[in-house]
């Protein structure tokens, strides 16, 4: 790749951007991020194995995301996944409760001890989203967080196991984002792109 090009730059740093993946745990404390994977996909066995649910929480980009893999979690992995997207419910709760409580309260009313709550968010500030968090700890959850932009931002401390993408602008971040999420899914289900 001619790394003189507009075109060539972009790829490397996108490619830069995704070595550079960190991952933290709950106490803040480094992990490898195939060690990261591995927790992420025991975790899911563990959700397949007892029933329970798998949310995603995303805005804009990260929303779609976040529909993206609640479909292939669900139809691919067999574990019970959704997202919180449907737009009579976005909008509902916007105009009657306030857009910060988007993901909040229909996490609490559906949302169980046990279940995951997989936040995505490029900035990782996005107070609805910091909101569910919130909301995912009170009712005893697990918390994945995908985050971006600055090493310091809100949702990156607040979960068990998190992604830290060191992206300066949105679409390094919302890419990487979603290359770890299907990894996240592919690693779960072990599928080998490189076995063809």
């Amino acid at each position: 790749m001619n790394n003189t090009t507009y075109t060539g730059r972009y790829f490397t740093a996108m490619k830069q951007a995704l070595d550079a993946v960190e991952v933290t745990l709950a106490d803040g404390k480094p992990s490898d991020v195939e060690s990261g994977f591995g927790l992420l996909s025991e975790r899911c066995g563990q959700l397949k194995q007892s029933g329970g649910t798998l949310f995603f929480a995303g805005n804009g980009a990260s929303a779609m995301m976040s529909s993206h893999m609640a479909v292939d979690f669900c139809k691919n992995a067999g574990v019970k996944s959704m997202a919180f997207n449907d737009v009579a419910f976005l909008t509902a709760i916007g105009n009657d409760l306030g857009y910060s409580r988007a993901f909040e309260m229909p996490l609490s009313m559906m949302g169980r001890g046990g279940d995951v709550l997989a936040t995505i968010s490029s900035s990782g500030n996005s107070p609805n989203v910091i909101l569910a968090i919130q909301a995912a700890r009170r009712l005893g959850m697990s918390v994945v967080t995908l985050s971006g932009m600055k090493p310091d931002n809100q949702s990156r401390a607040l979960g068990d196991i998190n992604f830290y993408v060191p992206g300066r602008t949105y679409g390094v971040a919302e890419s990487v984002h979603a290359i770890l999420l299907h990894c996240w899914l592919d690693h779960f289900m072990n599928v080998q792109e490189w076995e063809g």
